[in-house]
């Protein structure tokens, strides 16, 4: 059976097993749609635009499965917390019951679908499941240019330097750093990336450009999806720009405590060289011919 078969057999193996084509799912009075929206919201609540950006719905489509949701009484829409112009929606009481009565069935429902297998088909299934969600989730990776001044742009940011300030033996300070500042990273001066899947931001890269040559500035990703290569996919995004450019080359440097961003730089024809500025962070320089 060729790939695309394989898929399309697949997605409708699941589809019936896990009763995505019921009118009651789990047995209660609502679709898959109405009760997947339940479990997105969860007990925080979520902006509605990321809400429809995370399960890929239209805004006329996730309108009128709220305004369901609403007349049971399990959600409530508001102004978001944060931005009076942002619609949010959260769980009412009566929701948060009903999401909880719903993971108990979905429980059920799974350990239903298992108990015929033995243990090592279970851990089969279970190891083949986690393959194939994280597979998907690299068919679903979205890098774009974006401003650097963005709220996701921000959290990016705000993940990278965290990040740093945990791991550097010294902690991290980007004031003290070789700067990379908003203006700095807007074209034609810079570009930033962002790196999102179903809509949430997952990584980020920059790049500085100079007249001469660029500087990879900026590289993060999220450890919930490192592994899937989306670190690569960054930097040969960041190394397009610079081709369209017409930088002949790239430099960047990086921290002794970052085994596998110099493993993801070595990998890909970045030659280690000697120091070429005085960032305080730094133990290893590299230099790339484009």
């Amino acid at each position: 059976m060729n790939p695309i078969s394989q898929v399309r057999h697949f997605n409708r193996t699941i589809t019936r097993r896990i009763g995505a084509l019921e009118d009651r799912f789990l047995g209660r009075s609502r679709s898959l749609g109405a009760s997947r929206l339940l479990f997105e919201i969860g007990r925080a609540g979520i902006e509605i635009r990321k809400l429809r950006n995370r399960l890929g719905l239209d805004s006329g489509y996730t309108s009128r499965l709220l305004r369901s949701l609403e007349s049971e009484g399990l959600v409530k829409t508001c102004k978001s917390p944060d931005d009076s112009r942002v619609h949010f929606v959260k769980l009412t009481p009566r929701g948060l019951k009903e999401v909880e009565l719903l993971n108990k069935l979905s429980d059920e429902a799974a350990a239903h679908l298992l108990q015929p297998l033995s243990e090592k088909q279970k851990i089969a299934i279970t190891e083949a499941m986690a393959t194939v969600e994280r597979l998907i989730s690299i068919s679903a990776l979205n890098i774009e240019i974006e401003d650097p001044q963005t709220g996701d742009a921000i959290y990016a940011l705000t993940q990278y330097y965290s990040e740093l300030h945990k791991r550097f033996d010294r902690g991290f300070n980007p004031r003290l750093s070789i700067s990379a500042k908003p203006h700095e990273l807007t074209p034609p001066n810079g570009f930033f990336l962002i790196a999102r899947i179903d809509g949430e931001p997952v990584g980020c890269g920059a790049l500085k450009c100079h007249s001469d040559f660029g500087e990879i500035k900026r590289m993060w990703v999220a450890d919930t999806v490192r592994g899937l290569g989306i670190g690569k996919r960054i930097l040969l995004k960041l190394e397009e720009i610079a081709r369209n450019q017409k930088l002949p080359l790239l430099r960047l440097e990086t921290n002794k405590t970052l085994c596998e961003a110099k493993a993801l730089y070595a990998s890909h024809g970045y030659k280690e060289v000697r120091a070429f500025n005085n960032e305080p962070y730094a133990h290893h320089w590299f230099e790339k011919k484009l």
